[in-house]
């Protein structure tokens, strides 16, 4: 009786709010176009704060919220994505801290596009800052075709594509890469000179 009763149930609802938004108003009578956190404009369905988590394939725990996230109902795999903040825990048990002003999500593929002031940082020690970057959420793989800038504890490297595979254990950059490495020195040898 659930199987059928609540499919019927969101369906009618759903009938409700697209009919009452598009259909002129009635009066004074208009469905109000904002339910808790929920903003309904025609299509699209605006949730506040949206908060996802889970677990990698092999374990690892990830997060990610959104200021706004949009979801239209005639593409219910995708979600646009706003002022993104992410968590990702890598093999190494370093966490990996990812923030960008927009993006999208398929939740079919857990495949997340980062589009705008993309920043990685990462609590091993390295910065990264893209301009584009799409984020393999079950593998923890990360992969940029346009430039890239990564801060290390000892240097830079700058590069037009980066490939970040094996969740994190391997990174690769390509085309046209420069990078500046700072040697480190030991301090207990230069006390004994």
């Amino acid at each position: 009786m659930l199987r059928i009763g609540l499919p019927a149930i969101i369906a009618a609802a759903l009938f409700v709010v697209v009919a009452v938004n598009y259909m002129p108003t009635l009066g004074t009578f208009r469905l109000p176009g904002e339910l808790g956190s929920l903003v309904i404009r025609g299509t699209k369905v605006t949730m506040q704060q949206p908060k996802l988590s889970g677990f990698t394939a092999d374990s690892r725990p990830y997060q990610f919220t959104a200021k706004t996230a949009d979801q239209d109902i005639t593409k219910p795999d995708l979600m646009e994505l706003h002022q993104i903040e992410a968590n990702v825990k890598m093999q190494d048990d370093s966490t990996v801290n990812v923030v960008s002003n927009s993006g999208t999500y398929n939740v079919k593929s857990q495949m997340l596009t980062l589009n705008e002031a993309v920043h990685l940082v990462s609590s091993g020690g390295y910065d990264v800052r893209l301009n584009q970057a799409v984020i393999d959420v079950q593998k923890g793989n990360v992969v940029s075709d346009q430039p890239v800038s990564v801060k290390l504890t000892n240097g830079e490297i700058d590069a037009k594509r980066l490939e970040v595979t094996e969740g994190g254990a391997v990174i690769r950059f390509s085309g046209g890469v420069s990078t500046t490495f700072v040697p480190v020195h030991d301090s207990s040898q230069a006390n004994e000179e």
